[in-house]
């Protein structure tokens, strides 16, 4: 069984992919059929799963991460999430390379484009996740973590390992997954404006039409999975929709470098609050000045704030 820090009264457990990030910066990002020149291209440690729990782990939280490398190629991956404190434990090394996520960013604007071959990611099993969450021995106050560059086979057995042991379920559902919406019952869902119109689409949500605001939508997913919707609206900070209303949180005016992993660090963020047993609105406000603070440096993990840096980030904004 996993052990909790002290004051921590739960822990993080993220479900999810390890990317090596192959990242190019560019003068602008190039339209269909365009061809870009003048690139630095640099490569970092990424995924979205891994990269939720790096942002949960430098705050404080305990943390725990399941998923899939490559047997040849993956021990650099899995060390750099060792060296943040993220037990381990619990991934395997399989016969695919380790996913790979090529990242083109605009060098003006901060804006991204990616792409990923999932590589040892479409091979973590349900098997494998019932086994590792079992052997955690899930508590209420846990916050499993879940987005969508693994299975559905395997993201439907972590939902239903963490609705029978009563824990907390936070739904990251990036890249939209189409027929997804039974994952998010009962989760607090974080997409952003984009995803959650097509999960709204998509779904036939009563109230939530293609061209709904994010307001809009997010209630009426609210609705429909029975728990909050939180939007993260880039530089508009993020919408919380719960039953009892909604609340806007303003984003903050930084200069962004780069927003990828930004989604990433408010999602772990929120998972190591909720864990910490911090009421939601508060853990929401605190994962949007985390982002902030995230998109001002280069790479998805490079820029992800420890507790002390968001603590002191808010007491001047």
């Amino acid at each position: 069984m996993g052990l909790r820090r002290p004051g921590q009264p739960g822990r993080v457990i993220v479900v999810g992919s390890v990317n090596v990030d192959l990242v190019m910066r560019l003068p602008r990002l190039p339209a269909p059929g365009q061809t870009v020149t003048g690139g630095t291209l640099a490569r970092h440690d990424g995924g979205k799963g891994a990269n939720q729990a790096v942002a949960a782990a430098r705050t404080g939280a305990a943390t725990y991460f399941i998923g899939a490398v490559g047997a040849a190629d993956g021990e650099s991956a899995v060390d750099a999430l060792a060296a943040e404190a993220v037990d381990v434990t619990a991934i395997e090394r399989v016969g695919s390379p380790t996913g790979h996520a090529f990242v083109l960013v605009d060098e003006d604007r901060g804006e991204n484009q990616i792409a990923v071959a999932s590589g040892a990611n479409a091979l973590v099993s349900a098997g494998h996740i019932t086994a590792a969450l079992g052997a955690l021995g899930l508590a209420d106050a846990d916050v499993v973590v879940l987005s969508f560059e693994v299975p559905p086979v395997a993201l439907a057995a972590a939902a239903r390992t963490t609705r029978t042991a009563g824990s907390r379920l936070i739904v990251n559902p990036a890249p939209v997954l189409p027929g997804s919406i039974d994952l998010l019952s009962g989760a607090i869902a974080t997409p952003n404006a984009g995803e959650l119109a097509a999960i709204t689409g998509a779904s036939g949500i009563t109230g939530a039409s293609g061209d709904a605001e994010p307001g809009t939508a997010a209630a009426a997913l609210t609705r429909r999975t029975g728990a909050p919707v939180v939007v993260t609206l880039g530089p508009g900070g993020a919408l919380l929709a719960a039953a009892d209303g909604s609340e806007h949180f303003p984003g903050h005016q930084v200069l962004a470098r780069d927003t990828t992993g930004a989604g990433d660090t408010f999602t772990g963020v929120l998972a190591a609050g909720l864990a910490a047993g911090q009421p939601l609105p508060v853990s929401v406000r605190r994962a949007v000045a985390a982002s902030a603070l995230a998109v001002t440096r280069e790479g998805a993990r490079t820029g992800m704030p420890t507790a002390t840096a968001i603590d002191e980030f808010l007491a001047t904004h």
